[in-house]
This record gives C-alpha cells, sequence and structure tokens, in this order.
C-alpha cells in the first residue's frame, strides 16, 4: 500500500523508514569537505544523501531592492544572490559526488530548481527527484521534473491544501507514478510545536501516497515521533561540526545525532508493530510471575478455605484469582502445607 522504490530499495508504511541526510550548503564550498559528508552520512546508516542543483544566477536575480534582502532569521541582511552564491554546490562537483556516493553504496540524488538542472542530473542518472518547498509553486517546473518519470518527492512547506493539490495534479499529468508527499514547516528551525505532526497520516490519505517529514526542529525527537504518525521518509540537514559555520549549520544535525536519528526511526517503526493482544515472546517467561491462589497457612483435611488461609499471591502457579469467590467456603480434599499453588483436585464439594 502506497509503497514505492527509489534506488532499489523500497519506502512505504511496510518497511522501516527512509532516511535522508540533506548536504545542502554544508559542503562550505569545499568538495573534500563534501566528500566526508557523503562519508558521515554512509557511516551513520542514512539511505541516501540529497544534495540541492541550482547556481546563484538561476535561482535569482544579483540585486538589493525590496524582496531580495532576508529580513529576520539566521540569513537576515544577507542579500539572495550573495546566500545562494555561497550555499549552490558547483555544477562541476556533481559527477565526482555521484562516483564516490556510489562506491560507498549510498544513493544519492538532488532537488533541481530549473530545467537545466534537471538536464544535469539526467545525465548523471539521477534515480529519483525531489522539488523544494519554496518550488512547489512552480507547477513548469513541477511538470519537468516529473516529466522524466522518475520518483518524485515533493515538501510542502508554506503551502495551503490547494496548493499542494496542484502540484500533485501537474506531477500526475506530466507522467509521476511514484510520488511522495513530505510534510513540510518552512521555520529555520522551527519549533516542534509548530510541527503539527498529525498533519502526515492525513496527506497521506488525502492524496493517496506514502507520506513523510521534511524537519527542521532542532535535534531529533520530532523525526523520531513522525514515525509513530505514519511517515516513511525521513528529511533531514546535516553537517560534520556546527562550530564550522556554514549556511544551514545552526539547524543540521552533526553525524554522531544523524546516527541517532536512523536508530531512532528505524527502532519507532519496529515498535509500531500490529494490533495485538497476543503473549509477546519477551514476556512469556514472565506468567509464573502473575497472580494465582495460594494455600498460606497449613490445613487439615476437610478444614474450610478461608481469607486466612487462602490468597490471591504471586507466583502464578496456582488457580487464577477469579476462582476465589467459588473456593471460599469449600473444604480440602486433603491436608495442604503452606506455600502450595491450589488446583481443583485440593478443592471439595
Amino acid at each position: 500500500m502506497n509503497t514505492i522504490s527509489i534506488d532499489g530499495r523500497a519506502i512505504g508504511p511496510d518497511v522501516p523508514p527512509y532516511v535522508v541526510a540533506e548536504m545542502s550548503g554544508n559542503h562550505n564550498g569545499d568538495i573534500g569537505r563534501a566528500f566526508r559528508l557523503l562519508d558521515a552520512a554512509r557511516a551513520a546508516g542514512a539511505d541516501a544523501v540529497k544534495l540541492q542543483t541550482y547556481t546563484a544566477d538561476t535561482i535569482t536575480i544579483d540585486h538589493d531592492g525590496p524582496g531580495f534582502v532576508i529580513e529576520g532569521g539566521p540569513w537576515s541582511g544577507r542579500s539572495l544572490h550573495d546566500l545562494y552564491r555561497e550555499a549552490h554546490t558547483p555544477w562541476e562537483w556533481h559527477r565526482p559526488l555521484f562516483e564516490h556516493a556510489h562506491a560507498l553504496g549510498l544513493t544519492i540524488f538532488s532537488s533541481p530548481f530549473d530545467a537545466t538542472a534537471v538536464d544535469l542530473l539526467e545525465d548523471l542518472g539521477a534515480p529519483a527527484y525531489k522539488v523544494a518547498s519554496f518550488e512547489l509553486v512552480d507547477l513548469p517546473l513541477v511538470r519537468r521534473i516529473a516529466a522524466t518519470g522518475k520518483p518524485l518527492v515533493m515538501s510542502t512547506g508554506l503551502a495551503h491544501l490547494g496548493e499542494i493539490q496542484d502540484a500533485v495534479t501537474a506531477a500526475r499529468d506530466a507522467g509521476c507514478r511514484d510520488l511522495i508527499l513530505l510534510h513540510c514547516v518552512s521555520g529555520y528551525p522551527t519549533a516542534p510545536e509548530d510541527a503539527n505532526l498529525r498533519t502526515i497520516p492525513h496527506l497521506a490519505e488525502a492524496f493517496g501516497v506514502a507520506a513523510g517529514l521534511s524537519d527542521h526542529t532542532l535535534g531529533v525527537a520530532v523525526s523520531v515521533a513522525a514515525v509513530a504518525l505514519g511517515a516513511c521518509f525521513i528529511e533531514k540537514h546535516f553537517t560534520l561540526a556546527r562550530a564550522d559555520g556554514g549556511p544551514d549549520a545552526a539547524f543540521s544535525l552533526e553525524p554522531d545525532e544523524l546516527k541517532a536519528l536512523v536508530d531512532g526511526a528505524r527502532t519507532a517503526w519496529a515498535a509500531l508493530g500490529r494490533v495485538s493482544y497476543d503473549l509477546k515472546p519477551s514476556e512469556r517467561g514472565n506468567l509464573q510471575f502473575r497472580r494465582s491462589l495460594y494455600v498460606v497457612a497449613d490445613m487439615a483435611a476437610g478444614e474450610i478455605f478461608t481469607e486466612a488461609n487462602l490468597r490471591s499471591i504471586r507466583p502464578g502457579h496456582g488457580l487464577a484469582p477469579r476462582h476465589l469467590p467459588e473456593v471460599a467456603g469449600r473444604p480440602a480434599t486433603r491436608a495442604l502445607a503452606r506455600g502450595t499453588p491450589l488446583s481443583w483436585d485440593m478443592v471439595g464439594r
């Protein structure tokens, strides 16, 4: 049900969550650091690393007029062009990064921000694509990406339900068959109380797709909690060390935190299990410690069972406590020693 595959790895409610480490601009302009980020993601157990494929000139223009300079947040005072020039992953890096990821056995794909980026990624054999939240309303771009026929992941930050529907319709009409929608809050960082994780199962049901979370909160708790609400796909920014700085460092995970996310998400998924009231293997040995009926004082044959000589106590080798009312007032069939678990052959008429 709602299961797709990226690079041979199934993604859906019946398999462990797919964890994507978002490199973004945390390479800090150093391809050697980008390689080390790939190594760290692989060591942490991430399923994939995602890049962002744009240049400053394909995503904006060099301008300092109204709207082109950021006000508030972690990038306050910077122009869009300046920020994206710093954060972009040079196009000539893509092939060596893809090759390094393949050598590690690590899936790598990207968010393209214009048609030329799609062309580059197609030449590299990208196994999937991501539409970033801010691009969800660019329906021509959505159609261009969807037309590749590759699995498509779309983040929904900033979008209302109608805009999400428009993007889904555009993707489907352009040929997309394998679609994942990510609940996302485009706050950097996002306060946990803004996460509204209950949106995830609604998103899955409303659009008939696998759903997940693109998480910009600090730490891993929100992502792990999302798995309990059905998130099949978790995306999180990561860096080698926040102290190194970089455009996204402040809200990115370090390698040990990324490993904690991977482990926590998979443990949460395993814990979901199924609706079950069966005795579990881990508890079978403890049946003996349930309460049951025991003789708690020496009794002679024919002596009447009362609360003075018969009690419900641990361990659980005697009759079930529910039988206490029907045993009380009846005689013992033989002499019984204190500490004897009660059975029906000891109870007379």
